[in-house]
């Protein structure tokens, strides 16, 4: 039974997400304050829970304060939920390792599809995912979701693991957008989603000074991983 952390100050709300996710066979728990949500999901050293659903708008800590401090040390996939309509929000929460966000108000029903695409990303064993991906000085360790380049482990957040892997998968060749979105992110592109963007910029940061020649950017096609 997956496990999922919900950290939203409306309590009316938060009971009607967790009856529909209970009802989905989840297991909930919920907090209403900032402090309390970071404090929750640290306490459980990042093994209990498989998704945490995170307002932005938090009494006690907001919500990107509280997921900067999660993503210290904790890579736990984070859905965010954001005021409807307001991009900035959407893009700050990407940019600060966020793995998806869903506007409120939100429909139930589309917020459990979005954490079980979410599960399906990270929870993958399916046998064509065991090999591990080798180009140039990355490697790709699929059965344990781990990516090492130049001997150094990256700590990545679950989206940006799998678009490395996915770009890891078509070494040397452009992977479009739409294919990025569906394969490594569970859904499709629209209009205007800035999102693999984002997690790609937040990727290049991490992989280094030699990024920009590892995955390029083929303008008005998508991405490509050097093949080494």
């Amino acid at each position: 039974m997956p496990n999922i952390l919900l950290i939203d100050d409306d309590i009316e709300l938060c009971e009607m997400l967790t009856e529909y996710l209970e009802s989905e066979s989840f297991a909930v728990t919920a907090v209403h304050d900032g402090k309390s949500g970071l404090s929750t999901a640290r306490a459980t050293n990042n093994n209990n829970f498989d998704v945490i659903v995170l307002d932005v708008m938090l009494p006690e800590m907001d919500g990107f304060s509280v997921l900067r401090e999660l993503r210290h040390n904790i890579t736990t996939p984070v859905l965010m939920l954001t005021a409807k309509g307001d991009d900035i929000d959407r893009i700050v929460g990407l940019e600060m390792g966020a793995d998806d966000y869903l506007p409120k108000p939100c429909n139930p029903r589309e917020l459990v599809a979005r954490v079980k695409a979410i599960l399906r990303r990270t929870q993958s064993t399916a046998p064509q995912r065991l090999d591990v991906i080798k180009t140039g000085e990355l490697e790709i360790q699929p059965s344990s979701r781990k990516a090492i380049y130049q001997s150094e482990q990256l700590s990545l957040t679950s989206s940006e693991y799998n678009l490395l892997e996915v770009l890891a998968k078509n070494s040397g060749q452009v992977v479009d957008k739409e294919t990025l979105s569906e394969q490594a992110l569970g859904k499709k592109l629209t209009d205007y989603d800035r999102s693999i963007d984002m997690h790609l910029s937040k990727l290049r940061q991490k992989l280094g000074d030699d990024s920009q020649q590892l995955i390029q950017t083929v303008r008005g096609k998508g991405y490509q991983l050097s093949a080494g």
